[in-house]
C-alpha cells in the first residue's frame, strides 16, 4: 500500500487552503460548536453518488443539517439482517434510530448512470453487470422489480421512468425496516420521494395516492 497511496493533488490543497482561510475562518465558532455539541441533523438524505447531485446546493442547507448517504442509484435495499456488510441499511439504522432524524428523503436524478446500467442488466445488454463478481450489478439488483413495473414502456420513456422507480422501490424498501415503521406509525418521522433533474434544476416529488411525481 505504500508505494501507492499518494499526496493530495496540488488543485485539492489549494482549495482547502483557501476554505480553512475564508469560509472556516470566518465561521470558526460555528464549527468548533458543531465538533462539541454534536451533530443533530433534521433530515437524512439517501441520494445517488453522481458528482452533479449536490444535495446541499439543492435545499441551501449548512453544515450540520443533513445527514447524508450516497450510493450507486440511491437505492435502498430491502430489511435483511443476514450478518452480511450493509451500509445503506447501517446508514438508516443509525439516522432513525439514533439521531432521530425528523425526515427520511429519497432523491433519484436524471441522466443517471446507475439505472441506466439496471437497464441494460434487465434487457440482456450488460453482461458484465450479471456476473458474480460485480458489485454494481448485484447492487443494482435491487432495482429488478421495479424495471419489471415500467418495462413495458416505450424505449424512450423507460429511463426517466425507471430512474423515478428507483426512488418508489427505495421508499418501499424503507418500510420494511421495523425501526422506520415504528418511528412513522409513532409520528416521530416523515418519509419524501423526490426526483431532480439535473439540467433544468426541476424538482418533483412523489404522491402516492396518485403514484405519480408533481412539482413542489
Amino acid at each position: 500500500m505504500k508505494d501507492h497511496v499518494r499526496p493530495l493533488p496540488s488543485y485539492l490543497i489549494q482549495r482547502y487552503q483557501g476554505w480553512k482561510a475564508t469560509t472556516y475562518a470566518e465561521n470558526r465558532n460555528w464549527y468548533r460548536r458543531l465538533a462539541e455539541d454534536g451533530q443533530r441533523p433534521r433530515a437524512m438524505v439517501i441520494s445517488c453518488c453522481d458528482s452533479r447531485v449536490h444535495v446541499t446546493s439543492i435545499f441551501g442547507a449548512d453544515q450540520g443539517e443533513f445527514f447524508i448517504h450516497r450510493n450507486i442509484a440511491n437505492l435502498v435495499p430491502p430489511y435483511n439482517p443476514d450478518g452480511d456488510y450493509h451500509g445503506t441499511s447501517a446508514a438508516v439504522e443509525y439516522a432513525v434510530t439514533t439521531l432521530k432524524v425528523a425526515h427520511l428523503i429519497v432523491l433519484g436524478h436524471s441522466q443517471c448512470g446507475g439505472v441506466e446500467g439496471c437497464h441494460a442488466m434487465c434487457t440482456g445488454h450488460a453482461p458484465e453487470l450479471e456476473d458474480k463478481t460485480s458489485f454494481v450489478g448485484k447492487w443494482l439488483g435491487i432495482l429488478r422489480p421495479g424495471f419489471e413495473r415500467v418495462a413495458h414502456l416505450p424505449e424512450t420513456e423507460r429511463q426517466t421512468a425507471l430512474e423515478r422507480e428507483s426512488v418508489v422501490i427505495s421508499l418501499e424498501n424503507l418500510m420494511t425496516f421495523p425501526f422506520v415503521k415504528a418511528a412513522l406509525d409513532a409520528g416521530d418521522m416523515t418519509i419524501h420521494g423526490l426526483w431532480t433533474d439535473i439540467g433544468e434544476g426541476g424538482l418533483l416529488q412523489y404522491d402516492p395516492a396518485s403514484g405519480a411525481f408533481l412539482p413542489v
